[in-house]
Order: C-alpha cells, then structure tokens, then sequence
C-alpha cells in the first residue's frame, strides 16, 4: 500500500467538491447542454484528471502515477456503456432535454459515494483474499464474452430495483414540475418523474460496477489510485454525455474494443493472482503494459468506427410491399 500524505487526500477532496460547486452554480438555470458547452466542460474534466495525474507522479512516484492513469482511462472507457443506458433511460422517462444535466449531476454525486463503498470493500477483500482475484477474472471474461456477443442483457428502467421501491416508498406523479424532484398535491408530498430518473441512473451505475470495479482494480490494490481514478473519470460523465450525443451509434466498433480491455485485464487479474498464491515465479503485467493496451485498442476502436461506418439498418416500420 502506499503511504499517501494526509494533504493529497484533502487536496482530492477540495477539488471534488469546488468542482461540484462550480459545476452546480453554472449550471443553476435549466438549459439544453449543447456541442460546443459539452466540449468545453469535456476538456475542463479531462484536464483537471491529468494534472491531479501529475502531482501523483510527482508526490508517489512514476509507478503511482501510472497505475492511476491507467486506472482513470480504463474507467473512461467502460463509462462509455453508462452513456448509452443514459439515453435509454432518458428516452424511456421522456426527460426534456433541459433537465438532464441536473439528473446525472445528482446521480455523478451518488456514484462518487457508491464507488467508494465497493472500492473500499474491494481493496479490503482483495488484501485479505488474494485468491478472490480470480473470482473477479471470471466476471471480467463473462463480460468480454457478452460484449463479443453482442448480449449485454440491456437495462429496463421500468423495473429497476430502485424504481419500484421507490414507487412504493411514495407517489410519483406523471408530470414533471420543472427541476423539482418533490412538490405538494392536495396537501401531500409526491415525487416527480425526474426523482424516478435519478433513481434508475443509480440502479445502472451499481449494474456497471459489477465490471468496472473488478477491472480497476486489477490496474492497483491501492484505495487512494483505485478512488481517485474512478472519481475523476466519473465526473466527467455528465460533459462526455451530452458531447458524444447523437453520436454514440457511430462507434460502433467500441464494444469489440471493451471486450478485448476486459479480457486483457482479466487474464492480467489471473497472473497477478497466480503470482501472488501459486508461484512469485508467475509473471505480471506492468502497469506501463497495461496504460498501452487500453490506449492502443481504444484508438483502435475510434479509428475503425469512423473510417468504416456501420451499414445502415434496414427500415422495418414499412410493411411489405408498401
């Protein structure tokens, strides 16, 4: 483990929540996000990851700041998915596009203190149990082989756990009400549909953590890269959604390049633990390794998806004949 200073945590911290708040307070009157807004914030968060990068590598070390890297890329790359269960759940929900931006800062909140619950659990587990390292192997190969085959077993927001508890927990009235999650009718308290959204962008995110916990932390068993990583990557979600919408049928390449990141750090996963509990003799993968594969294949992806487009899906809303 590494002996972080207790100032780089509070450094972390502080800049979590002034990002939070200065998100919030530009954010304070509902607008439809556009390109050019999206792209600003994108490269606001991308930035502000690299530079906290960089005073890893400078305050812990080169191996530190690698893992932390890689660790911050691979999430980027598995939120990808998110992106795509967002635009269903908003589809589903008929949420304006004005309010969108306020659901998934409230659901980035909410998943800054999930990923903390399972990473802090995870790291716990994985020092005491080495072994379970290959239980997390085979999650990962599960996952590789239903992206290969094209069966991710999708996400119903209708019947998401949260939803329906939520539903029984209080009445959700059909209409929105602005970017009021609560109002009063006929003396009584009722949530609007915008508190359903943000309860099924909870439940999604805690269904993509099955994934994306056991892949980071294959990159480090370290509670502060492992976190740190993750936050970064998961603050930047919001901005990346409303850049890349509209646009995410066009990579469609991405999937197969997941797959190929998953298996690759599951088979990462099983020598780190053979290393560990059969034989020191077992090789591991460095860090710097890893950081490579998951920049050379996402590229990969991107560059495949735009020079060849997918064809275009047949019309099935005609009848035959018409």
């Amino acid at each position: 483990m590494l002996e972080v200073p207790p100032w780089l945590w509070v450094v972390f911290a502080a800049t979590v929540v002034v990002s939070l708040a200065v998100d919030l307070l530009a954010h304070r009157t509902a607008h439809v996000i556009g390109f050019k807004e999206a792209a600003g914030w994108s490269a606001l968060w991308v930035g502000l990851a690299l530079l906290f990068g960089a005073v890893v590598f400078v305050v812990l070390g080169a191996a530190a700041g690698t893992e932390y890297t890689t660790a911050w890329l691979l999430e980027k790359s598995l939120s990808v998915d998110n992106l795509f269960v967002f635009a269903v759940i908003f589809a589903y929900f008929r949420v304006p596009r004005a309010y969108q931006h306020r659901v998934l800062f409230f659901g980035v909140m909410g998943a800054l203190v999930f990923r903390g619950v399972f990473l802090t659990l995870g790291v716990a587990v994985v020092s005491r149990f080495t072994a379970v390292l290959f239980a997390f192997a085979a999650v990962l190969f599960y996952s590789t082989y239903k992206l290969l085959k094209g069966d991710e077993g999708g996400f119903d927001p209708g019947r998401s756990i949260a939803l329906r508890v939520l539903r029984k927990a209080i009445p959700v009235r059909d209409e929105y009400a602005g970017t009021h999650f609560f109002v009063k009718e006929a003396g009584k308290r009722v949530a609007t549909p915008l508190l359903a959204v943000v309860a099924a962008i909870e439940t999604a995110d805690l269904v993509f953590a099955v994934d994306s916990v056991p892949a980071v932390l294959a990159v480090s068993d370290d509670l502060f890269v492992v976190y740190t990583s993750n936050a970064f990557a998961i603050l930047g979600l919001r901005a990346l959604y409303f850049l890349l919408a509209g646009l995410l049928d066009r990579f469609h390449y991405l999937n197969t390049g997941l797959a190929v990141i998953l298996g690759f750090i599951g088979v990462k996963l099983i020598l780190q633990a053979a290393h560990k509990t059969i034989s020191p003799g077992v090789p591991e993968i460095p860090s710097p390794v890893s950081l490579a594969v998951v920049v050379v294949v996402l590229a990969a992806s991107v560059i495949l998806s735009l020079r060849r487009p997918a064809p275009p899906q047949p019309d099935t809303s005609r009848r035959n004949g018409d």
